[in-house]
């Protein structure tokens, strides 16, 4: 379970002051703000005018019992979401059956309190989480099947969009990518089986789980709709409680799947890294007076993309593209690399093989397809004098130009064969110099900002 904050809030409805007590004394671990309420009104008043994040109520109360205030709260928009779990000294069958028909989440004998209670709360609080951030896209063209789907998902705790038909449907994708789909099959314009088709098309929500609905029975129906990529077929008319059991469970198995997968390339991954470091520092070890260029580079354009906002995961990408721009001067021969002289036309031609050659490399890894135009393009000039392919401007990755600043800076403050290396006030004027025409003057404005930043 992850560890609860003092953000949650909980609310304790219960007409014994000493359960009351003993429930908070078993919650203390999990440093939350708990609320009383001593009866069921008050504690229906108070869930109504105030934000919890969970209602532990008894049933047997007066005014309102528990089954009443639980049917309350989710009858009601604003705490439709808000997970219940009943506590009661009653716990036959028909009574625990009562509770779950009102919506309750959970179900404890009062005599299970000191051993359950505490799991049982973080556990509905870990779920509530999970549904709350999970987002279900309802597609039918009947309004009472929409609202009472729609009603059945919110009160599980689900957030959820409906759609009256196939092609609205396909207009919200465009802007969101839910989680889960159910969609009606028999809708005009476009129905089922060509939305199917058109979603499961997309790329972007390819992995997305669809969910069949329809009054069809026939097998042959159901098998063609399974064919077009629907995960799971629902006969109407169907019981709501099943349709949410069906779309937790999918989307609790999706995440599983997902997080796995997530897992597996984010192991893949830092095993690529780890074995194209060590390619770098081989490539580096050739030639001392470049020993620690790519790291610097990969250093500063991450520095620059974090001042532009960068999220976490371009931060983290810009940072490898740096470390790996250079990696096509594995092909360059050593008498070339290591020359203290000019180059002839013919060496530097040679040379300037070495971005194809990086991204070819880099092509053979799916996972850092994104760092490519970063190792093909940042020895491209906004001029359009650059190679490999001559690009102009914004025809230029965004940071394979940041990245041509920093690698300008760090090649013109390093020693290298042929020269020593420059000051640094030297070295920032010719990068002005070049603004406009080499490199591009957003990306030096921020690259002047990081070096500001840096000497703070």
């Amino acid at each position: 379970m992850e560890p609860m904050t003092s953000e949650r809030r909980i609310l304790i409805v219960d007409d014994s002051a000493v359960f009351r007590m003993s429930m908070k004394k078993i919650l203390a671990s999990m440093n939350a703000e708990i609320i009383f309420a001593q009866d069921g009104q008050e504690g229906l008043d108070l869930a109504l005018q105030e934000k919890f994040d969970i209602v532990v109520s008894d049933i047997d109360m007066p005014k309102i019992n528990g089954i009443e205030l639980c049917r309350s709260l989710k009858n009601t928009a604003a705490t439709q979401g808000t997970p219940v779990v009943m506590v009661s000294t009653f716990d036959s069958e028909s009574d625990v059956d009562k509770g779950f028909q009102a919506g309750a989440s959970a179900y404890l004998s009062k005599y299970e309190i000191k051993d359950r209670l505490l799991e049982t709360v973080e556990s509905v609080l870990s779920k509530a989480k999970f549904k709350s951030n999970r987002l279900v896209m309802v597609v039918d063209d009947s309004k009472v099947v929409l609202q009472i789907v729609e009603k059945g998902l919110a009160e599980a705790g689900f957030r959820v969009i409906t759609a009256e038909n196939g092609q609205k449907a396909l207009n919200l994708l465009d802007t969101i990518q839910p989680d889960l789909i159910l969609t009606d099959i028999e809708m005009p314009d476009v129905n089922g089986f060509e939305f199917c088709g058109k979603v499961h098309s997309n790329p972007e929500l390819s992995t997305v789980p669809i969910v069949a609905m329809s009054s069809k029975t026939d097998r042959g129906f159901m098998k063609r709709m399974l064919q077009n990529g629907a995960s799971a077929y629902l006969c109407k008319p169907f019981n709501i409680d099943e349709l949410v059991i069906l779309v937790d469970k999918m989307l609790s198995d999706q995440f599983h799947m997902l997080l796995i997968e997530r897992e597996r390339l984010d192991s893949e991954r830092n095993l690529m890294i780890a074995s194209i470091t060590s390619l770098i520092t081989a490539l580096e070890a050739r030639d001392n007076y470049t020993r620690g260029h790519s790291e610097a580079v990969g250093r500063i354009v991450s520095g620059m993309l974090s001042l532009s906002g960068g999220s976490p995961k371009e931060i983290e990408t810009v940072t490898i593209g740096g470390r790996l721009h250079d990696i096509g001067k594995i092909g360059v021969r050593d008498e070339i690399l290591l020359k203290p002289g000019k180059l002839t036309e013919e060496e530097f031609a040679h040379i300037k093989k070495h971005p194809v050659i990086g991204a070819n490399i880099i092509k053979s890894i799916p996972s850092f397809s994104d760092v490519i135009p970063i190792v093909l393009s940042h020895h491209e000039r906004l001029d359009g004098k650059g190679y490999p392919q001559g690009l102009k401007g914004d025809n230029i990755h965004l940071w394979a130009r940041m990245t041509a600043v920093a690698d300008t800076y760090h090649s013109l403050t390093s020693n290298r064969p042929y020269r020593k290396g420059m000051a640094q006030g030297k070295a920032l004027q010719i990068i002005e110099d070049a603004t406009g025409t080499q490199l591009c003057p957003d990306c030096v404005g921020l690259f002047f900002k990081w070096v500001a930043q840096k000497e703070k």
